[in-house]
This record gives structure tokens, sequence and C-alpha cells, in this order.
């Protein structure tokens, strides 16, 4: 190949460089504001490279949006690793807890990755999913044997800590759930003596979830009012008139009993 083709090729290969370096600049500010639903013509008219320049880098908006977002979550991952130098331990812990939940909740982009239940970060980036893990066990473990957070939380309650606070941070005054949150992290004296409850393996079944949450109240000293027809606990209502059944079916009972009884003849003699 000659001198002037050699010239050329490379400076192609610079064009398509620079125009791949823009699109996913361009992608990283549409998903950061809109997510996922954003369609992929704003950002090549951000990007200022048409739509068939997109498609030559990047097969699909899902792909384009898991490169942004693995590129992001690694950069969120850096910024926690480095809050664990030269930081006293609860220090580095609680301030990571408040750097993640900022960041993830003003990017919609880290939102769909990071929350919704959707699990997308372990689909876009299974790596950097586990060191997402591996940072925060890492501070929650050194924080913990510092004494600055209780005992009795797991590296899998920080996470969905974190996913609740980003939802309520959206919906919410900016920084108050997040404090909130902090506070009952940090361990008090009636931590020690009663501790968090056993952590399950199966979900609550939906049948005995009436039960479970009433009993919930008798552990903390609460007399659970009884279904008038079974007998069974009834979670009571904060508002409105106490209930007198658990369900629907017991009410559908005592209703067909009282219409049998009102039907019946009188007895004579």
């Amino acid at each position: 190949m000659s001198e002037g083709g050699d010239r050329t090729t490379g400076e192609q290969r610079a064009d398509a460089r620079r125009n791949r370096a823009r699109v996913l600049s361009a992608a990283e500010e549409s998903f950061a504001v809109g997510g996922l639903a954003v369609p992929l013509s704003e950002v090549a008219r951000r990007a200022g490279v048409g739509p068939g320049t997109v498609y030559r880098h990047f097969a699909s908006k899902e792909a384009l949006f898991e490169a942004v977002v693995s590129d992001r979550i690694a950069r969120l991952v850096d910024d926690t690793c480095a809050l664990a130098v030269g930081e006293e331990p609860g220090t580095a812990f609680f301030a990571a807890f408040d750097m993640i939940v900022r960041q993830v909740a003003v990017n919609k982009a880290l939102c769909d990755a990071l929350t919704a239940g959707s699990g997308r970060v372990m689909t876009v980036a299974p790596h950097l999913g586990e060191r997402f893990r591996a940072a925060l066990a890492a501070l929650l473990d050194a924080a913990q044997r510092a004494g600055a957070v209780r005992a009795d939380v797991t590296v899998d309650d920080v996470q969905r800590l974190v996913h609740g606070c980003v939802r309520m941070e959206l919906e919410g005054p900016t920084g108050r759930p997040t404090a909130i949150v902090c506070d009952g992290l940090r361990p008090t004296a009636s931590d020690r003596l009663t501790g968090l409850p056993a952590v399950t393996e199966h979900p609550v079944d939906a049948r005995n979830e009436t039960r479970s949450l009433a009993s919930v109240g008798s552990r903390h000293g609460a007399t659970a009012p009884r279904c008038a027809e079974c007998g069974g606990p009834i979670v009571t209502a904060r508002t409105g008139r106490p209930a007198r059944f658990c369900g629907a079916a017991c009410r559908q009972k005592a209703h067909r009993r009282r219409a049998r009884n009102t039907d019946r003849p009188p007895r004579t003699g």
C-alpha cells in the first residue's frame, strides 16, 4: 500500500475514533436526562453525526446504553474505592453511601441500571456489578470493625438501602431521606440488645402476609385484634373504622350466615 493510502487509512481510523467518542459523550448526556427512553436520533443530533454513524459503532440503542452505563459505573466504583484511602472507616462508608445515592439520583441512566429491580447492572457488566458490591462490602466491613456501623447490617442491606434512598430522593427533599437512613445504620444501645430480624431465604407468602404482619405487632408488645369469624389476627389500618374480619373470605362467610339466619322462619311451639 502506498504512503498516501496509509495516510488516508490512518485519517479514517482517527475520524472513526473521534466520532465514536462524540457519540459516547452525547449518549452519556442524553441518557443521564432521559434514560433508555431517549431515541438514537437524539443522540446523533447531540453528537453532530448521522444515525448511520451511530449504528456503525453500536448495533442498537441497548448496546450504546450498556457502553455508557458500564463506563459510568466503572467511574462510580473507582470513586467509591478512593474514599477508603486516607479516610476514617466510618467517615468513608457514610461518604460513599451519600455519594452513590446522589450520583445515581441525578443520572437517569444509572437509575435505570441500578434500581427498579431490573438487575441491569449485572447484565450490562457482571464484573462491574461484582466490583461495585466488593467495594461496598470492604467499606462496610471496615466501618463495622471500627464500631461506626451496626454489626448486623449486611452488604445486601446496604445495596437495598441505596436503591430505596435513590427513590426517596427523587420524590422528596434532597438529602433528608439519606440522612435518616444513615442515622439508622449507626449503632445504638438498643441495637445491641435487639438486633435485626433474621434474614429469610424466601419471600413472605401472600396468603400468610396478614398473619405475618400481625405477628410483628405482637412482638413489639401490641395486642392484635382478632377476626370475628375465624379468630385470626387482623392488621389494623391507621385510618377508618376498625376492621372486624381478617379478609374478604371471612366477611362474606359472616354475611351469608347472617342472611340465612334472617331468612329462617321463626320457631313455634
